[in-house]
């Protein structure tokens, strides 16, 4: 934990961490079954760099006890060791976090818990990981690592496709926010504007801001500067890196700004595709915490009104998937696996929709006349290859 958590923190899951803490619970079994196959010795590395308490005071099971149960769950159903490395820095934090991974030591997981900070255990673990997958879980309360931390590992010690290796990390809106008000003022700590510097890998986010306080004056540096200097940072780690990256805001409210960014890495188109329908999931999850929340407390619930209608979100994808797709096929002529192009077959519907939409996609163009595929009998959706209408299927 750092040093950005209060003293009520660890009492309830907060709107943000619901959202954060499902795609993980979802999202980290599929990568230790994707990923599983290419370890050497059917074990799988994984590492919370900021880990916390790993219980929250009411039971729920924060990120170390989720990724934890997914351990245990691997083991049982799939004899797949998920090696899991958990760092804190903090003492109180880590003592509890110490006690909940003592309590699954005893039940066979293997599990390791650092008092210290993540960069003082991150070479230890990438070590662990040679030749197996490896998944980074980067979830600080304030700043994260060095962009150039990131890029060594990600780049020059894991570049390959095989074993997997990725990443899915928070970067804090928050801290963008704050920092922006000190490039232009003459009281800005410039001790934090360096520390924010190695975050990003440069000083070049220095520019939104200087841009758009000399433009509209202090009080005018808003989301707009803030979201780029975000998606500036992702596009620089993709390039850097040679992953795929996508990044997903995550906020307190529909009516709020994002508190932070899940930023998620691969190289795997798989990873790609599981990520976006993950992401999905997770945000229908906190819609209906926000609900279930905002009804105890009040007689109105704000979220019943402000939520799109998922059923409708999906009836205005399933057309423009197809359309997405039927250009895919236009262009390249030529029989396409739908996990191959996720990004083109999604588009805007990205993270927004489940792959159901997809297969309802392909069914549409089927009824069409457009492709002889229809999708029947391939259980993944992901792993369907739909063919031109010119082509036998």
């Amino acid at each position: 934990m750092s040093s950005g958590t209060n003293g009520d923190y660890w009492a309830d899951k907060a709107l943000p961490s619901v959202f954060k803490h499902d795609l993980l619970k979802r999202y980290l079994p599929q990568f230790g079954g994707m990923a599983g196959t290419q370890s050497h010795d059917k074990r799988v590395v994984y590492l919370d760099g900021y880990a916390g308490e790993g219980r929250y005071e009411n039971g729920e099971p924060a990120s170390g006890e989720i990724a934890l149960r997914v351990a245990s769950h691997l083991r049982a159903r799939a004899g797949l060791t998920l090696e899991c490395f958990f760092s804190e820095a903090q003492a109180k934090s880590f003592d509890r976090l110490h006690e909940v991974v003592q309590q699954y030591l005893a039940r066979g997981v293997r599990a390791h818990a650092h008092r210290g900070e993540v960069d003082g255990v991150l070479d230890q673990v990438v070590e662990r990981a040679v030749r197996e997958p490896l998944f980074l879980f980067l979830d600080p309360c304030g700043l994260v690592l060095p962009q150039d931390r990131l890029v060594d590992v990600l780049a020059r010690k894991r570049p390959e496709k095989r074993p997997a290796t990725e990443l899915l990390m928070n970067f804090s809106m928050m801290a963008v926010w704050r920092l922006g008000g000190h490039v232009r003022s003459p009281k800005g700590n410039e001790k934090s504007l360096q520390r924010f510097d190695e975050v990003c890998g440069g000083t070049w986010w220095r520019e939104y801001f200087a841009d758009a306080v000399a433009s509209r004056g202090k009080d005018g540096v808003g989301e707009d500067a803030i979201e780029a200097v975000a998606a500036e940072y992702a596009r620089r780690l993709e390039r850097r890196t040679g992953m795929l990256v996508q990044s997903v805001p995550v906020s307190h409210s529909p009516r709020k700004r994002a508190v932070y960014r899940l930023v998620f890495a691969t190289r795997s188109p798989y990873g790609l595709w599981v990520f976006g329908d993950t992401v999905a999931r997770a945000r229908a999850t906190w819609w209906e915490t926000l609900e279930e929340r905002e009804e105890q407390d009040a007689l109105f619930s704000l979220a019943s009104v402000t939520r799109p209608d998922p059923k409708e979100v999906e009836t205005n994808a399933v057309p423009q998937i197809a359309t997405n797709l039927e250009r895919l096929l236009t262009r390249t002529r030529r029989p396409i696996k739908l996990v191959d192009h996720t990004l083109e077959i999604f588009g805007s519907f990205y993270g927004q929709v489940t792959e159901p939409a997809v297969r309802q996609a392909v069914r549409l163009l089927h009824e069409q006349g457009k492709t002889p595929s229809n999708g029947v009998g391939v259980k993944r959706t992901r792993e369907i290859t739909v063919y031109p209408g010119n082509l036998a299927a």
